[in-house]
């Protein structure tokens, strides 16, 4: 007997906000060949933690070290696709940043932008941009010991 077996995509994201702006990354979206607006996210790997997993990507897609402080939200997104997307968003700050590092591949740069600037943004990834913005300007706030690791 065969068995389906189906799991959405885990991603991770970062809000990092600083001095009144998003730091956010412009990549090129492979469906639409548009540019979009995200923030600093990506899928888990294998072998990776959650906390590992928004370090990385961060580090990956705008040359900043994340340090994560807590979890603003858990959402759960139907892309049109047909794809279901399992999003973990932390919230940090950026400590360094290294600008000998190269870019994540389709990362075309990245931008501090206001929160309306966000909002008013016309080609955002997805609904997740703002959804999370919006959670964490309410003030919601998890802690990262909400998410255990089991060796």
């Amino acid at each position: 007997m065969q068995l389906n077996y189906w799991a959405p995509h885990v991603t991770v994201a970062a809000i990092i906000h600083r001095e009144g702006k998003f730091l956010l990354v412009e990549e090129k979206d492979k469906t639409s060949n548009k540019r979009v607006i995200n923030q600093p996210a990506g899928h888990l790997e294998n072998n990776e933690s959650l906390f590992e997993a928004v370090i990385r990507e961060t580090l990956e897609e705008t040359r900043w070290q994340f340090s994560p402080e807590y979890i603003s939200g858990l959402y759960q997104w139907k892309h049109d696709n047909g794809e279901t997307y399992l999003r973990v968003c932390f919230v940090g700050k950026v400590i360094q940043e290294h600008p000998e590092l190269e870019l994540d591949a389709g990362i075309e740069r990245t931008i501090w932008l206001t929160k309306e600037e966000v909002f008013e943004h016309k080609h955002l990834r997805s609904p997740l941009v703002t959804q999370s913005i919006k959670d964490y300007l309410h003030g919601k706030k998890y802690p990262i010991s909400l998410i255990q690791d089991i060796g």
